[in-house]
């Protein structure tokens, strides 16, 4: 009965060592800015277009978030977060995704009443060590 436990403890130690030896994954927080009424325009094109295009080319979509309170922009802003295995596949699929036809066209055909950002926000975020998502 020793046996088994003994196996599996090494098997899951193993295992443990190879996942915490694995590069984590980069995310990227980002924070869309649009003019005013605009929006629900942006929901939408990320609803029926960019989430679909984002995955196509590779992005992990975490979540997204409207700020609640006025302050803090509750009418005019989308943030979201989204993971990639590394800081070169995020390039990558950005690049990928910018040069989508599909993207192109429903960009443009979402944007014939106007532009539906007015500034994007980056940042590129690590996990720490103590971190429960990596």
């Amino acid at each position: 009965m020793l046996r088994p436990l003994t196996a599996a403890l090494l098997l899951f130690g193993t295992a443990a060592t190879v996942a915490a030896d694995e590069p984590a994954r980069v995310f990227e927080l980002r924070t869309y800015h649009t003019p005013d009424g605009k929006l629900a325009d942006l929901h939408k094109r990320f609803r029926d277009h960019t989430c679909a295009l984002l995955k196509k080319h590779g992005a992990e979509l975490v979540g997204f978030w409207t700020p609640q309170d006025d302050k803090d922009g509750k009418a005019k802003t989308l943030v979201y977060l989204v993971a990639f295995p590394s800081r070169e596949a995020a390039t990558k699929t950005w690049k990928a995704f910018g040069e989508d036809p599909e993207w192109q066209k429903a960009k443009a055909e979402s944007e014939k009443a106007g532009r539906l950002v007015e500034k994007v926000e980056s940042v590129f975020l690590e996990p720490t060590d103590y971190s429960a998502m990596k």
